[in-house]
């Protein structure tokens, strides 16, 4: 259970360091590139063994690390344009309810419980997670023509999550567990720098030290997000289908009380209706761990 809460920690304060992009005017793409190739390091230190590149290669994850580093800045490239075209609260909603891949993935493919009390706090806290997350004042645009993008983040999100848990049961040993999550890192590091290199060509690029140094400031807690949220899966007493609802619930929640305590956001009372069933959400699916 403490590797639930560091990760809900870690994927928190990741909440926070964003906020402070938009205010600093940080170029995301930047910050980004620089955060996983950080995050990458962290990985690479938390192994405290030797890293041998020709046995990296050799394991049965690797080419899944591949694949999921490149979805890792794809969405996140998605949630940009999603973002810019639909909205900030259709990029949230469609980021957040994603839990619900994985949690039909853990139920189907590993026969995971699903009682009366677990099924109904899912269901509440997938309302809770849309109340929370839609603000009025937020411009929405979506369009047919534009509904792709959130229908892409929703999918991209889920898959991460699902294959973190797939992966990690089938082919990450214990003592791969922080070389696994930095070679996710590295790839989508890999990729971001050739993104820059595009831009770099085009004339496009403008590199900023602010845009380092916050992507410094974002990769560690990134990095600990993963891994955190990598040991929590191996928690045999909660399964995957309720460790993503309360993970996922519980940093919506986190985020929301953070924007109003230090960035002083005024919710909607659909917002604050969302926070009171998220809490319920979180209680009823935890309860559900004791019967």
């Amino acid at each position: 259970m403490i590797y639930l809460c560091l990760s809900i920690l870690s994927s928190s304060l990741i909440f926070v360091i964003f906020k402070l992009f938009s205010k600093y005017n940080i170029d995301t793409l930047q910050a980004i590139t620089i955060n996983y190739v950080v995050a990458c390091i962290s990985g690479i230190i938390a192994h405290n063994h030797p890293v041998n590149l020709s046995l990296i290669i050799k394991k049965e994850w690797f080419f899944g690390t591949l694949i999921m580093g490149m979805i890792f800045i794809s969405i996140f490239n998605l949630m940009a344009i999603t973002t810019q075209k639909n909205g900030l609260s259709v990029a949230a909603v469609a980021t957040k309810m994603s839990l619900i891949i994985p949690i039909i993935f853990g139920i189907i493919i590993y026969n995971e419980s699903i009682g009366i009390i677990k099924a109904t706090g899912i269901i509440i806290a997938l309302i809770a997670v849309y109340l929370t997350s839609v603000k009025e004042t937020g411009k929405s645009t979506l369009t047919k023509k534009n509904f792709i993008f959130p229908v892409l983040v929703f999918v991209g999100s889920g898959i991460i999550d699902t294959s973190l848990k797939f992966l990690e049961t089938r082919y990450v040993s214990k003592d791969d567990v922080s070389i696994f999550s930095s070679t996710i890192f590295g790839f989508a590091g890999m990729t971001g720098i050739c993104l820059l290199l595009y831009k770099s060509i085009r004339g496009t690029l403008s590199i900023s030290v602010k845009n380092i140094i916050a992507g410094i400031i974002l990769g560690v807690p990134n990095y600990f997000s993963i891994y955190f949220l990598i040991k929590a899966l191996r928690y045999e007493e909660m399964d995957s289908s309720t460790l993503f609802t309360i993970n996922n619930v519980t940093i919506l929640l986190v985020s929301t009380l953070t924007g109003i305590i230090f960035f002083k956001e005024r919710l909607t009372h659909k917002n604050w209706i969302g926070i009171v069933l998220a809490i319920i959400s979180i209680t009823l699916v935890a309860f559900s761990i004791q019967i």
